[in-house]
């Protein structure tokens, strides 16, 4: 049931198809059909997803290069009472797409910004990828240069989320098959569409996979958690649980103590224990 709408002007973000246009939400189709304006990124796409649903309604452009320039009348607009429907080309606004201006602009001149729930390509990627959700981070898309690209990798100690150019696939996996091959990594590709792929590895194994085949699409990068910080976690919950041997904890006892509050094994901290130099 669509809940009452309020009388008031508002800025309704409405989060848009990914691929398949059936992909929307009841409630943003209400959205976009009650609205005096949309902002979008692109009006000739837009267009297509209004075609499709039989919607009608002034579209106003709002991209990378003017939506600093848009925000502020657009917000007059809400101010004098009128629905304005955010959207971008694909997935929610603002995750790495236009529309946080004007969503800026909304929360200072005190106007409400309803935010509506739909369709993301980070979190598609993310169950689809096969990799630990419990703890994840999005970073948009990746730095082109390769100090910056190592630093931010090499530095994740949980799952990282990605946006990547299919011409920059090839070498971007490459270069972490040279840090880290044995790394988790999943490339999600064409989310939703007709011809979606998703294939799961270690950096070695799609390194060498997409080296001579290069892909077309919107590309998704879902990376595992890397060894340096894992291995940094483990050197940390080893010291505790020598520090509880030395205080006179017996040693499976506490290695069973450290491991659940650290996230380790147990069996994996007792034989690092067993194998460290005696302490002095």
């Amino acid at each position: 049931m669509t809940p009452a709408v309020a009388s008031v002007g508002r800025l309704v973000v409405c989060p848009t198809p990914i691929g398949n246009l059936d992909d929307v939400t009841l409630r943003v189709l209400d959205a976009l059909g009650r609205a005096e304006v949309i902002a979008c990124e692109d009006t000739r796409h837009t267009r297509k997803l209004l075609a499709r649903h039989s919607i009608r309604a002034e579209l106003v452009s709002v991209h990378e290069h003017n939506e600093r320039a848009r925000a502020p009348e657009l917000a007059a607009r809400v101010r004098a009472g009128e629905l304005v429907a955010l959207v971008s080309d694909a997935g929610t606004p603002l995750i790495s797409d236009p529309g946080y201006a004007l969503v800026r602009e909304c929360r200072r001149a005190g106007r409400p910004v309803e935010v509506l729930p739909g369709a993301s390509a980070v979190t598609t990627a993310l169950v689809a990828s096969g990799l630990a959700p419990e703890r994840w981070c999005f970073v948009g898309f990746l730095p082109r240069r390769r100090t910056d690209l190592i630093r931010l990798v090499s530095g994740a100690s949980d799952t990282l989320v990605a946006f990547e150019s299919p011409r920059r696939l090839a070498a971007t996996l490459a270069v972490l098959a040279e840090e880290e091959p044995e790394r988790e990594v999943a490339v999600c590709r064409e989310l939703t569409k007709l011809h979606e792929e998703v294939r799961r590895g270690s950096a070695a194994e799609l390194a060498a996979g997409y080296r001579q085949a290069p892909v077309r699409g919107e590309i998704v990068l879902v990376l595992g958690p890397g060894a340096g910080p894992q291995r940094a976690a483990f050197a940390d919950a080893l010291h505790a649980l020598a520090e509880l041997v030395d205080a006179g904890a017996r040693p499976r006892t506490a290695a069973s103590v450290v491991a659940r509050l650290c996230g380790q094994r147990a069996n994996e901290l007792y034989r690092g224990l067993a194998a460290a130099p005696p302490r002095r």
